[in-house]
């Protein structure tokens, strides 16, 4: 039964902070290529994140699937027929695809013969043919090809992290990402016909050599054409190259703008949509091929985080900034997509700062409540690593505002957005070079007055809850408070519990197994500095957590107790977070609490 709060038992309007996660929202309307008045989005708008049909040319609305721990992944076949989806079992993301009708009617197994995995990865043909990626701990990576009515084919194996990148619009070709060589932060690219021979491979890594990435940004949209969009590091970021795979032509389409640059095809292959990320925000962009030029897409000030050029040539994005709630615009004018009920009250903007840190000049965003400081300050740190805080919509920081809190997020190396130099810092002293660059923050933020010092909490989920737990350890009089949600508490039991793919990541970051590598891993993990931990310490998990499993939580909490550690866990039935609005609403709740009682 879910816990009501105390504004509902009597009556009382909630609080704002509760509003944001309670307001209807939907995802980017992803649709179908060859039926493009059919699309599919995500939306909270029942409570619970499930997928949702949208037929444009009616209006007409309806969900398509409705599981107590919620359904984010899905997909359209490109004449927009079915919606696959993704089933798993309470959020632990091991599973197979089930098919249903555009329609309506009953969901049917989509993939049979191929069992129950993690997902690595899926194309569909226009004929009916299915690529499905898969991960298991037996098998590794695995592609099958599933022909219309037929049974499933693999055609590719191997023990290090793979997954399919994209089928080609005539069904012939699929593009690969793999890491053969060892790192899974730097993918190479194979691309193989349906009966798994090779045509073409690009390694920009030469076989391990260099750290150097590649990504499958989607083939043209053309039948026949053999050109397929790819991102790239070679010059220190994220860009694209366009790389025909039957000649081997590389076209640079020397995009100078500064900071990641991705893109994807306009319909009819003639142009690129670029969206461009720099120093915690985004932009859109044409690229035209014809005249190699840009051209701005108008769009406010803030975050993009998804964007789509429609078959009439408008495009659609999922836009926002701290403080304005999300929304889905159109170049054509107007909201595309406006979920019905109350819209999420705003927030307060993030300012910039820019602090020197060991590793270089490290990024911050920070918001402030009313008033003046210092303030008792959250530093809310993201997970990934490889992610990045940005100036988006996000309704957990806004209310550590809304109760007098001003809110640090720190773009850490290890983080996205700044280069591959300062993604890639991070190998080999993994948590350790992290929390340099936060302590430089906190130290910015005491001693300009921003925060009071002897209320700062540190806070995270995932891999910003692993460096909760490995702060409060090796910087013990640093925090008065820490919050860690899903963490990483225990590092070598969580190497062993893991899903397939994390071990690939972790073996690349620490430099090999917990057993080839003790040290780095004895120097990185939390439960080696639980006995320093001073502060109080509020750890929420999923019992059903395939990244952060539950038995190396427990091993921490265990190690906690044995001293008598102030401390409260909270475990929930579900995966890495959750997909209920009233669970997410009720997590937000017990930190709040925690962190005031404690730092009364």
């Amino acid at each position: 039964m879910t816990e009501k709060n105390d504004h509902e038992s009597h009556n009382a309007p909630a609080p704002d902070w509760e509003k944001r996660f309670r307001a209807p929202r939907v995802s980017l309307p992803e649709w179908a290529e060859d039926a493009p008045d059919r699309s599919l989005f995500v939306s909270n708008a029942t409570g619970t994140y499930e997928l949702h049909a949208w037929d444009r040319a009616t209006g007409a609305q309806r969900q398509v699937t409705d599981r107590p721990n919620g359904t984010t992944d899905g997909v359209l076949t490109p004449d927009g027929r079915w919606i696959w989806w993704f089933s798993d079992t309470d959020g632990d993301e091991f599973g197979v695809w089930k098919r249903q009708p555009f329609g309506g009617g009953d969901d049917e197994p989509a993939t049979p013969g191929i069992g129950a995995a993690y997902p690595g990865g899926l194309a569909l043909g226009r004929d009916g043919t299915a690529v499905v990626g898969c991960s298991t701990d037996e098998d590794g990576s695995t592609i099958h090809v599933l022909p219309p009515g037929g049974t499933p084919v693999e055609i590719y194996r191997h023990r290090e992290s793979a997954g399919v990148g994209d089928l080609s619009h005539d069904g012939t070709l699929v593009a690969v990402e793999h890491t053969e060589h060892g790192d899974a932060m730097h993918s190479a690219l194979r691309v193989v016909r349906l009966d798994g021979t090779t045509v073409a491979e690009l390694d920009d890594t030469k076989g391990g050599a260099l750290e150097l990435g590649l990504s499958v940004l989607g083939f043209a949209p053309v039948d026949g054409d053999t050109r397929l969009l790819v991102g790239h590091q070679r010059r220190g970021r994220w860009e694209p190259i366009v790389w025909d795979v039957a000649s081997g032509e590389e076209t640079d389409l020397a995009i100078e703008l500064p900071g990641d640059v991705s893109a994807e095809w306009y319909p009819d292959g003639s142009a690129l949509l670029i969206v461009h990320s720099f120093d915690a925000r985004s932009e859109l962009w044409r690229y035209d091929f014809a005249r190699r030029e840009l051209t701005a897409v108008e769009m406010p000030a803030g975050t993009v985080s998804g964007a789509t050029a429609r078959p009439d040539g408008s495009v659609e994005y999922l836009w926002s900034s701290a403080a304005h709630p999300p929304v889905v615009r159109s170049t054509s004018g107007g909201v595309v997509l406006d979920p019905p009920g109350a819209k999420a009250p705003e927030s307060v903007p993030v300012t910039d700062v820019w602090v020197e840190g060991p590793g270089g000049r490290i990024h911050a965003l920070v918001q402030r409540p009313a008033g003046e400081g210092p303030f008792p300050t959250v530093f809310e740190i993201h997970g990934g690593p490889t992610a990045h805080d940005r100036d988006s919509f996000t309704a957990g920081p806004a209310a550590w505002v809304d109760h007098g809190y001003a809110v640090v997020r720190v773009n850490y190396r290890g983080s996205t957005g700044y280069g591959r130099e300062w993604t890639d810092a991070l190998k080999h002293r993994v948590g350790l070079i992290e929390l340099e660059d936060i302590a430089a923050v906190r130290e910015w933020a005491v001693t300009s007055r921003l925060a009071d010092p002897s209320k700062l909490v540190l806070s995270g989920g995932s891999w910003g809850g692993y460096l909760t737990l490995l702060g409060l350890g090796t910087q013990p009089d640093a925090w008065a408070v820490g919050l860690a949600a899903v963490p990483v508490a225990d590092y070598v039991t969580a190497y062993h519990d893991e899903m397939e793919a994390l071990k690939s990541m972790d073996r690349t970051l620490l430099g090999g197994t917990p057993e080839e590598v003790p040290e780095r891993y004895e120097a990185s993990s939390p439960l080696t500095y639980v006995d320093e931990v001073r502060a109080p310490v509020y750890i929420s998990a999923g019992l059903n957590d395939p990244r952060c499993p539950i038995q190396q939580v427990e091993n921490y909490v265990n190690r906690l107790a044995a001293r008598g550690a102030t401390h409260e866990v909270y475990r929930y039935d579900a995966g890495h977070g959750s997909l209920v609005v009233e669970e997410r609403i009720k997590q937000v709740r017990l930190e709040l609490d925690f962190a005031e009682r404690h730092l009364a």
